[in-house]
């Protein structure tokens, strides 16, 4: 095919505007979009239809739930949908990437809230745009007995954590705060001087 050709002229533009989209992506640059085209070019059949299909389907059917802020395919998610998960724990996230990544762990067996973000005046990011007064609903309706923070340990994750414990301070609810530290396998001479001393505010009996 020279490159005079129509067809390949036709569909030039199509293949560059999506180069152009997958380059928006998280990690995906200009240079790893193309790569990332042109495989999926080779791979047309076993690869690229599926995944056309499988995007459009996702844009048509996903959603978020309307009790917990997951993302699924249904108003109400799996995991608020299963019996068998602890009613009395939450553990509030700021994101749904949050929440996949502590489901990836199955070390907790209760209920998430995502709240969409972190308290930000720079952003216009309140308490309402947060999701905190559904989180306090739930405490309240549900019966829940402990609050898990799963925040992330920034300066607004921190701000967003304490507010929400000073909002559920009047309730019977325990509030509580994931564990910061050095990581299993960790080794000091890596670690950051706020890592080491979260681990020492941290430190427990032997």
């Amino acid at each position: 095919m020279t490159a005079s050709d129509p067809s390949q002229n036709q569909a030039q533009p199509q293949i560059e505007a999506l180069i152009g989209l997958m380059a928006r992506l998280p990690g995906l640059g200009p240079r790893s979009a193309r790569r990332a085209v042109l495989h999926l070019l080779k791979k047309r059949g076993p690869l690229m239809l599926p995944l056309a299909d499988a995007l459009r389907g996702v844009a048509q059917e996903a959603r978020e739930c309307l009790t917990c802020g997951n993302i699924g395919t249904a108003d109400i998610c799996t995991i608020c949908r299963d019996d068998r998960r602890a009613q009395g724990e939450i553990c509030v996230v700021e994101d749904v990437a949050d929440l996949w990544a502590m489901e990836r762990g199955g070390a907790f067996r209760g209920r998430y809230h995502v709240l969409g973000g972190t308290l930000s005046a720079l952003d216009g990011l309140g308490p309402d745009e947060l999701r905190i007064p559904q989180l306090c609903a739930r405490v309240q309706q549900d019966g829940v007995q402990e609050v898990i923070l799963a925040l992330n340990a920034t300066v607004e994750g921190q701000t967003t954590a304490h507010y929400i414990a000073d909002a559920l301070s009047g309730l019977s609810v325990r509030v509580t705060s994931l564990a910061q530290g050095v990581p299993i396998g960790g080794e000091l001479d890596y670690l950051d001087d706020g890592t080491i001393g979260a681990a020492l505010r941290a430190r427990r009996a032997f």
